[in-house]
């Protein structure tokens, strides 16, 4: 036993490195300091967890004898006799809970685990002060509503921090510490309160209050302020949860495309992108995969705060004052949604939105019939629905409230350092609680006109014509390889008169002739289309004509990183949204650069530059001068509609902004 011993206490010192864990835990974002907590609190929490703290030197022989003979009572382990610093340690070392769920094993499990905590308890109490222990586990202890740490729990039962905190509440946190679930002011209110009551209780016999104060606090209701901390809220939630399936991706299987073009494509951004599916690449030194959720990273990302802030604050404002507005002046006025869709096409939408909603899953899941899912979709019911101007409660059938959020307009923003690649700010759409479907990298959608500036940049490098290049304003016709001839039509009512108009003129008014014109004196649909492929857009392109009117599909996210190599004279950088990450203790263990390839000459990507200027001078974009007030601004730019003005675009390059 004595060997064993020994052998355990080796493998929990070397496992277990305590001796860095203060300096780690304060390094985090949320972390309380001992001075800032507040005694009452901290009173609250050793009077009902640990009434011998002060004195014990991590483990308490007493309490543990008195566990036992509980748990011999009512043959249970409901009693664990645990100190503040051996709970700590269980804190910072969670139990291996996955493996070995036999009886015996999973017996013998937790008895080693309880050995090797109390091995961790002797080795914390040795190295830090009790100050320190307690500021360490209020800061990592769970409290529910997905709280760790008294900072994270104060603000959300009650919105206030640490130090703000009265007796009731301190009393009411400190109760929790024992059964997050079954004493939760939320879930069980009657429990919180009688836990929180057993805790003046024990105060006030510790003498941390006075007994007038327990019965006078006693009598309190528990009122809170809910704040749960959700995944649904926060600055940048599109991005985080980008970057929780990015890390913890899977290797790509061919069934989830639809063609094998963009199924190779994955393979070898998989294989080539090491942020891809990193938490499963990469092992730590036990050879576990790291764990995301468990294991202490920190993930340094590119985002700029302040230019993510700005992004969806100006997603808000024009969704909410302009563009949603007109959607809802057109359904108002035609009294349909789908428009240009017939009863057929309308029923399959529906009954494909019906079949992915939450509420078919878990009816299904639950084992009810089809024929009464599909009932409940037309029995009304109180819900909250997604508005520009807040949150609506309402009443609702769930099939109504399928409609009133198709009829919400969606929109994405991505913005990335050419020179770096560092993606800056990233929003997927409107609000990531409603419409988790990220339109920024997860969504493809036919580009439209926004494919052009690859056209006209491939009839710059490889065709030798120079934006001043004299070209008819009349209709193209050419010859398909399977012998139809195709002659694209124009977006709206334009004149084709054959007057000769340099090519900068085409690509400013976003004439479909001249971009056809192009193709026909390139002839090689496939090279036009390995041109783009090697400017940035990673997406299959279908190697025919009538690829230059962007009927090719792609994102948001692709085309911001196609289009900075016009800004980054000619060189394209792959898009990078993380620099490094580190361990819990602070050790560097991965660090990224993105990857770079030279598409086309410094010269045709300043050529290209001053064609997209003047779009934005002249063409398809000028609104954007006189609408937003940026005549001062370098900025070039491109618009973009596909068939039937479903999807809307506009790709622009920052150039250069006056000091006025």
């Amino acid at each position: 036993f004595f060997y064993q011993g020994r052998q355990l206490y080796r493998s929990a010192a070397s496992s277990y490195p305590v001796a860095s864990m203060y300096d780690t835990i304060r390094a985090r974002g949320s972390y309380t300091s001992y001075d800032a907590l507040p005694q009452i609190y901290i009173n609250a929490v050793i009077c009902t967890e640990d009434e011998h703290f002060m004195t014990h030197k991590g483990i308490d022989p007493g309490a543990i004898a008195r566990a036992l003979l509980a748990d011999l009572r009512t043959h249970s382990l409901a009693e664990g006799g645990s100190t503040i610093t051996q709970q700590l340690a269980k804190n910072l070392f969670p139990r291996d809970t996955v493996r070995n769920r036999g009886r015996i094993a999973k017996g013998t499990k937790l008895v080693l685990s309880k050995l090797k905590e109390w091995i961790t308890a002797l080795k914390l109490e040795y190295n830090y002060t009790k100050e320190e222990i307690a500021a360490m586990y209020l800061n990592t202890v769970e409290f529910g509503s997905n709280a760790y740490g008294i900072k994270s729990a104060a603000h959300t039962f009650f919105n206030k921090e640490p130090h703000e905190l009265n007796i009731q509440e301190a009393a009411l946190l400190a109760g929790l510490v024992k059964g997050p679930t079954m004493y939760s002011p939320r879930r069980n209110p009657e429990n919180a309160l009688a836990r929180r009551n057993l805790v003046l209780d024990r105060m006030a016999s510790a003498g941390a209050i006075t007994r007038h104060q327990r019965d006078s606090i006693a009598a309190l209701p528990i009122l809170l302020n809910y704040k749960p901390v959700s995944h649904n809220e926060g600055p940048a939630t599109y991005f985080r949860e980008m970057l929780r399936l990015t890390m913890n991706a899977e290797r790509p299987k061919r069934r989830q495309f639809q063609n094998d073009w963009d199924y190779e494509q994955a393979i070898k951004e998989y294989d080539e992108n090491p942020i891809y599916g990193w938490c499963l690449k990469n092992t730590k030194a036990d050879g576990t995969p790291y764990d995301i959720y468990r294991d202490g990273l920190k993930i340094y990302t590119t985002i700029d705060s302040r230019m993510q802030e700005y992004a969806e604050q100006s997603i808000q404002k024009q969704m909410e004052s302009v563009i949603q507005p007109q959607m809802d002046a057109q359904f108002k006025r035609t009294k349909t949604l789908f428009i240009d869709a017939n009863r057929q096409e309308r029923e399959r939408i529906m009954r494909n939105a019906i079949r992915y909603s939450d509420r078919y899953y878990q009816m299904q899941k639950a084992g009810v019939d089809e024929k009464t899912i599909l009932a409940s979709f037309d029995k009304p019911c109180p819900m909250k629905v997604f508005t520009y101007k807040g949150e609506r409660d309402t009443v609702l059938t769930p099939r109504d409230s399928i409609l009133h959020h198709k009829r919400i307009m969606r929109a994405s923003f991505v913005a990335m350092d050419p020179r770096s690649g560092h993606v800056k700010a990233y929003v997927g759409g409107p609000n990531f609680r409603y419409f988790k479907y990220d339109m920024a990298k997860q969504g493809k959608r036919q580009i439209g006109s926004t494919i052009k500036p690859f056209v006209y940049t491939f009839a710059i490098d490889h065709l030798g014509l120079s934006p001043c290049t004299p070209v008819p304003n009349l209709p193209v016709t050419i010859e398909t390889a399977n012998g139809v001839p195709w002659s694209p039509k124009e977006a709206g009512k334009v004149e084709q008169n054959g007057e000769m108009h340099p090519l900068s003129w085409g690509l400013a008014r976003s004439r479909n002739n001249y971009s056809a014109w192009i193709m026909k004196q390139a002839k090689q649909p496939q090279a036009v289309a390995d041109f783009i492929h090697n400017m940035g857009v990673r997406s299959y392109i279908d190697p025919v004509p009538a690829l230059c009117l962007g009927t090719s599909e792609s994102n948001v996210f692709e085309l911001v990183s196609a289009y900075s190599t016009f800004a980054n004279k000619g060189v394209h950088n792959d898009p990078i949204f993380v620099t490094r990450i580190e361990d819990r203790q602070g050790n560097l263990i991965a660090s990224f650069i993105p990857q770079s390839q030279d598409a086309v000459s410094e010269r045709t990507a300043y050529t290209m530059l001053t064609m997209l200027e003047g779009v934005i001078r002249s063409g398809t974009g000028g609104r954007l001068g006189w609408a937003y007030n940026m005549q001062n601004v370098e900025v070039g730019g491109k618009t973009g509609t596909s068939q039937k003005n479903r999807d809307a675009w506009f790709m622009c390059c920052l150039l250069y902004t006056s000091p006025s």
